[in-house]
């Protein structure tokens, strides 16, 4: 039987060659050659005619495939994923290095093992250390399987009965097809391959931690994240205790979903009280703090906005901003200027969204705007008052979606007084005894309501 042979593809135009080159012969770009392997026709299964293909069929007539869908035990998780997890897909968890990735899937593997059958595949740590981790996490863990290893073509053999499988690493596996090392562009794209075989026919679902690049992408090939169902993205400091996991890719949820972590010496615990994460307690005291409700996926969080103004001691002024869009901040500076008078264009700007949330949603202009007038004027915001909508060129607040669920989230938190696009003042009018609703139409109208004196 003829062996199967590899040939090195470039990643930018696709050529081939018979052997690695630094620079590809074709499109002339460096270090784009990755090795892949080819199936000799003798060994390829024979192809069936076009004949035996099921016949086209309406949309409407096709049967409802239903996903039953099994809870991780850890709530946060399961509702990043939309809901629980689905069985037969691919979940990729990727993030810096010491995050928690190995940490709070160790614990789902656990908690999954109460019920199925669950093989956790460490191909980074040894047995040992792996139940050690376990020990300290005092969980449950006398039904989990572990297998330690680097050969993906054996794991195949270990899967009679699984129903859910941690891979710990992709970057850290490989395959005998290929003759490179593990964590190729090659090696990553065929194991992830074989997986989603796996995965598919055999109903399946693979938990699989991916490695970050300096950048902070997945490493590997962009053909890992497109075979995955599911990429999730585990964000934070080391040298805090919060994490934020983000769904950036879901076949079965909301992309937009943040689930928020806690890591404490028991583990990894889902918060679900954002309160103390996303709003400081000295909000009010000082000038440049904001409030504004944002929606993420299903839920609403309200979260603080803080600015920071200063002159600037060269001839072109900074612009730095963490959570909300460079470009959209710039735009809000150009209508302040334009429209209400408040000059920045001598003046270093900064923005920073408390806890590491990115507000990419138009309904968070107004409270930008709120929070740089603050700064601007020295006079601090109310710290029982939120405001949210969407500002335009010519300083109109407009209307924005979820404005009942917003107002709702201000009135659980306790929040007295509201700011609302003025087209938004029909649906919440029901909330009107419970808190000061300010319907606001322009953005100097805002202004004048937020800091009166200066008006």
């Amino acid at each position: 039987m003829a062996k199967t042979s590899t040939v090195f593809v470039c990643s930018e135009c696709g050529a081939t060659s018979p052997r690695w080159l630094g620079r590809c012969p074709s499109c002339g770009k460096y270090n784009t050659l990755a090795e892949e392997a080819v199936t000799p026709i003798a060994q390829r299964p024979a192809a069936k005619s076009a004949f035996t293909l099921p016949r086209a069929q309406r949309l409407n007539s096709v049967t409802y495939e239903k996903y039953d869908r099994v809870s991780s035990g850890i709530s946060e998780f399961d509702t990043v994923l939309g809901g629980g997890i689905v069985p037969g897909s691919l979940v990729l968890l990727g993030g810096d290095p010491g995050i928690g990735k190995s940490t709070i899937l160790t614990q789902i593997a656990a908690n999954l093992s109460q019920k199925h059958k669950v093989l956790y595949f460490s191909a980074e740590e040894s047995c040992s250390q792996v139940k050690m981790r376990a020990e300290r996490l005092r969980l449950k863990y006398d039904d989990l399987l572990i297998l330690n290893g680097n050969c993906i073509d054996g794991l195949e053999n270990e899967l009679d009965g699984v129903e859910y499988c941690v891979i710990d690493s992709v970057q850290a596996i490989y395959t005998d097809d290929l003759s490179s090392s593990s964590g190729s562009v090659g090696q990553v794209r065929e194991c992830a391959t074989k997986l989603m075989r796996l995965a598919k026919s055999r109903n399946i679902t693979f938990f699989i931690i991916g490695h970050v690049t300096k950048e902070g992408a997945l490493a590997g090939p962009k053909v890992l994240e497109h075979i995955m169902d599911t990429v999730l993205y585990f964000e934070g400091e080391n040298q805090e205790n919060y994490r934020i996991l983000r769904a950036v890719k879901n076949r079965f949820g909301n992309v937009s979903e943040v689930g928020v972590f806690e890591m404490t010496g028991e583990g990894i615990e889902a918060v679900s009280d954002y309160s103390g994460i996303f709003l400081s307690e000295s909000r009010g005291q000082e000038a440049g703090c904001s409030v504004t409700p944002s929606q993420t996926g299903n839920r609403c969080m309200n979260v603080e906005i803080q600015t920071l103004i200063a002159r600037t001691g060269y001839g072109t002024p900074r612009r730095m901003s963490l959570g909300v869009d460079y470009n959209k901040l710039t735009l809000l500076l150009a209508v302040l200027e334009k429209r209400c008078g408040l000059r920045f264009s001598d003046r270093d700007v900064y923005v920073n969204v408390m806890g590491g949330i990115k507000l990419t949603e138009p309904a968070c202009d107004l409270a930008v705007c709120a929070a740089l007038a603050s700064a601007y004027l020295d006079i601090p915001v109310d710290k029982y008052t939120a405001a949210f909508g969407e500002v335009g060129l010519t300083g109109e607040v407009r209307a924005v979606q979820y404005a009942e669920k917003r107002v709702q989230e201000c009135v659980k938190m306790g929040f007295k007084r509201v700011l609302i696009p003025a087209k938004n003042m029909k649906s919440v009018s029901k909330y009107a005894d419970k808190i000061g609703i300010v319907p606001v139409l322009y953005l100097s109208t805002m202004i004048k309501n937020l800091f009166p004196k200066e008006g």
